[in-house]
C-alpha cells in the first residue's frame, strides 16, 4: 500500500567491509556521529548471506572512541530475528539507545489492510523487550490516521497503543492516496474525520512528557549541530546516550565534542543543563564485548558473506568496487583509517551519516554547518530501479 517500492526500487545489500570502510573514512575526516540507515535497516544482509546483527557487531567492534553510531529505521519483523544482538549493540557506550520502529496503526485489521507484515502484538513485544534490556531506551514510531476502511473503534486502538507506551517521538500523518498504489483505489475515510483523528492523536501526544526523570542527573552529551533561532540567538545541539535532544548556549569549542552536563531543565522536546566536565574520559569497553562468536576481520567478513551468498538466491549487487567477489586488500586500509581517527581533525564536523544523505565538514570552522550532500552511500541497503 506504500509508494516507496514503486518510487525507489528494490533493495540490496553492500558487503559489510564496504560499510566499515565508509564509516572509518568518515570518522577520519572529522565526523563524530554516524547514522546507519536505509529504507529498512533491519533487512540488511538477507540477500548476501549475512544479517544486521553481524554488521552491527563488525561496526561496533571497530568504531573509534568518542564516535557515536545511530541505528536507523527498521520494521518489527526483521527486529524479531535479532533482538538479543540488537539490544546488546544498543547498550554499547558508542551506540545511541535509539531506534525508529514504525507501527502505523494500533489495530491488526488495519495493518492487514496496509499489507504490513507484522501485528500490533509483535510491535509491543519488540518495545517491551528493548525497554527491559536497554536502560532509558528511546523508541520513535509513525502513525497514519484515517487509512481507507479504518473505523473509529479501530483508531481508538491506536490511541490506546500510544497511551500505553507514551513514546517520545511519534510522527503523525494523515492518509493521502498515492497514485499507483492499491490504497489509492480504496474508499477513503471522510476528510473531516481524518483531521479529527489526527488532532486527537496530537493532543494525546502533547499531553505527556518523557524527560522529567532526567532532571538533576548527569548526562554524557555529544554536540553535533548548531541552531540559530529567529531572534538571531545560536545554540549548540547535542544528544545524550538515549538520543534525547540537548540544547546549550553556543560555544564553538564544544562543537563535535563530548561533555558531561548536569540537567537543570526538562521540556517536551529537549533538555538543557550546565557543563560540569568539558573533557570526560571515554567509557571503556571490553575487547570481547560481543564475545568470540563472530568474525571481526574485514577480509574474513567479506569472504564469509561471499561464501554464504554463493549458496543463496543470487541478486544484483551495487555497481561499485564492493561488487567484486575477489579478495580485496581492505585490512590495511581499515587499519590506516582507524589510526587517522586518533588524530585531531582539522575541521570539526558536527555529524555525518553513512546513509543516503552524507553530512560533510565545512571549510570554515566558525561556520561549520551540516551540509546534506548528494546521495553518496546507503549504509546496508542500496536502492536501484529495475
Amino acid at each position: 500500500m506504500c509508494i516507496r517500492d514503486s518510487a525507489r526500487g528494490t533493495l540490496g545489500s553492500y558487503q559489510p567491509e564496504a560499510i566499515l570502510k565508509r564509516m572509518l573514512r568518515a570518522t577520519s575526516e572529522g565526523v563524530r556521529e554516524i547514522w546507519l540507515t536505509s529504507e529498512d535497516t533491519g533487512a540488511y544482509g538477507r540477500d548476501i548471506g549475512t544479517d544486521i546483527s553481524q554488521l552491527l557487531k563488525l561496526l561496533v567492534k571497530n568504531i573509534p572512541e568518542n564516535i557515536m553510531l545511530r541505528i536507523g529505521m527498521t520494521n518489527p519483523p526483521y527486529m524479531y530475528e535479532h533482538l538479543d544482538s540488537i539490544a546488546k549493540a544498543l547498550n554499547h557506550p558508542r551506540v545511541f539507545a535509539f531506534l525508529h520502529i514504525p507501527v502505523q496503526a494500533g489495530n491488526n485489521n488495519v495493518l492487514e489492510a496496509m499489507v504490513r507484515e507484522y501485528t500490533v502484538e509483535q510491535f509491543e513485544y519488540v518495545c517491551d523487550y528493548l525497554f527491559e534490556k536497554v536502560p532509558n531506551m528511546t523508541i520513535a514510531t509513525d502513525i497514519i490516521c484515517g487509512f481507507p476502511g479504518e473505523t473509529k473503534e479501530q483508531f481508538d486502538d491506536t490511541l490506546r497503543l500510544i497511551e500505553k507506551y507514551k513514546l517520545p517521538v511519534v510522527n503523525i500523518s494523515q492518509f493521502y492516496p498515492r497514485p499507483g498504489t492499491p490504497a489509492a483505489k480504496m474508499k477513503r475515510v471522510d476528510t473531516k474525520e481524518v483531521k479529527q483523528r489526527s488532532k486527537a492523536l496530537t493532543q494525546l501526544f502533547e499531553s505527556y512528557r518523557c524527560y522529567d526523570f532526567l532532571l538533576n542527573t548527569e548526562q554524557r552529551v555529544w554536540f553535533s549541530d548548531k541552531e540559530t533561532r529567529k531572534n538571531g540567538e545560536t545554540f549548540l545541539i547535542g544528544h545524550n546516550k538515549s538520543y534525547v535532544k540537548v540544547v546549550h548556549p553556543y560555544n564553538e569549542k564544544f562543537l563535535g565534542k563530548c561533555v558531561i552536563i548536569k540537567v537543570t531543565e526538562t521540556h517536551k522536546w529537549h533538555i538543557a543543563g550546565e557543563i560540569v566536565n568539558e573533557n570526560p574520559e571515554p567509557e571503556q569497553v571490553q575487547a570481547n564485548y560481543f564475545g568470540d562468536e563472530f568474525v571481526t576481520d574485514p577480509i574474513k567478513v567479506s569472504e564469509q558473506s561471499i561464501n554464504n551468498q554463493s549458496s543463496s538466491t543470487q541478486v544484483s549487487s551495487p555497481k561499485s568496487e564492493n561488487n567484486s567477489t575477489q579478495k580485496q586488500p581492505v585490512l590495511e586500509e581499515v587499519t590506516n583509517l582507524k589510526q587517522n581517527v586518533q588524530e585531531e581533525p582539522k575541521n570539526v564536523v558536527q555529524s555525518a551519516t553513512v546513509t543516503s544523505e552524507v553530512k560533510v565538514p565545512s571549510n570554515n570552522l566558525s561556520n561549520a554547518l551540516m551540509i546534506v550532500a548528494a546521495v553518496l552511500f546507503v549504509a546496508g541497503l542500496y536502492l536501484s530501479f529495475r
